[in-house]
């Protein structure tokens, strides 16, 4: 027998669980509240100092030496474009390939699904460790640091978040869609990257442009194989120096100049960001293909 909301009210069991459904309520509207509060303290101060260093000569003059007025943050600028332009890349033809993979055969063999186990591992490796293996693995064997040292570690942390989203997307295409293809005489891979692949292409897409707003602020890998470098620079076979690292050494730095250009970095970096997260979630969003 049903209770009336009179009768439901004077319930100890109701208004136990009534109880705690307002406490769970408020802990998390507190937790929310708290989280934002930080970040729009966090976003404020990045934009107030960071606003306050941009300047024409940080797009035009390099880092300056120590102890000098003046100075930009060019060589860095390009080298981070250079060094992130590479990791995507390589990093898209590969992550693409790999969910096209699991996507089609990812429930018929144990490769596949090891392939997905350490796609998700790499997920949450931390990108020092990245950094680290790369170093010992290409770093030490050239006896250099390089921009093709930092692009591959990028390009290691890029490639699970490119072939998870792959995956994910290709398993979003109807299954009617797929025999209307076969039907046709379509041979598989035909079918994977003409009919597949292209039904969820603003999808895929969305998933590189994450992966390369994931990897623009990465600090700790190209400290390991990039490191840095204070002059100009297109010689992706030296030491680069680049956005994160100039950030990461001006922010400690006892110079004033130094300090308010690593503010002006750190916005235009978290203005890159922010673009790359926008134009992935506005201009190629999509939806499950009907």
């Amino acid at each position: 027998m049903s209770l009336t909301p009179e009768q439901a009210q004077m319930n100890p069991v109701y208004r136990k669980r009534l109880l705690w459904h307002r406490v769970g309520m408020f802990m998390s509207v507190a937790a929310m509240t708290i989280g934002l509060v930080a970040l729009t303290w966090i976003l404020l101060t990045l934009v107030i100092k960071g606003f306050g260093a941009l300047s024409l000569s940080i797009f035009t003059e390099t880092t300056p030496a120590p102890g000098s007025e003046g100075g930009g943050l060019l060589n860095a600028i390009v080298g981070s474009l250079l060094i992130v332009t590479l990791s995507t890349l390589i990093s898209t033809p590969i992550g693409i390939l790999a969910g096209i993979y699991l996507a089609e055969y990812g429930d018929e063999n144990k490769i596949a699904s090891i392939t997905r186990f350490v796609t998700d591992i790499m997920l949450s490796a931390p990108s020092i460790v990245i950094g680290m293996f790369v170093w010992a693995l290409y770093v030490a064997t050239a006896k250099h640091y390089s921009g093709y040292a930092g692009s591959v570690a990028l390009a290691l942390i890029a490639i699970p978040v490119v072939v998870r989203t792959t995956d994910n997307m290709l398993r979003l295409v109807p299954n009617s869609l797929l025999e209307a293809a076969f039907a046709l005489g379509a041979p598989r891979w035909k079918v994977a990257m003409t009919v597949r692949l292209r039904a969820v292409k603003a999808g895929v897409i969305t998933g590189v442009l994450l992966a390369v707003a994931r990897v623009s602020g990465e600090t700790a890998p190209l400290l390991f194989t990039a490191l840095n470098n204070q002059f100009l620079s297109f010689n992706m076979n030296a030491p680069m120096g680049n956005l994160p690292g100039k950030i990461y050494d001006f922010a400690m730095s006892p110079y004033d100049n130094w300090r308010e250009l690593a503010w002006g970095g750190a916005l235009l970096l978290t203005l890159s960001v922010l673009a790359l997260n926008v134009i992935s979630r506005t201009v190629f969003s999509q939806k499950a293909p009907n």
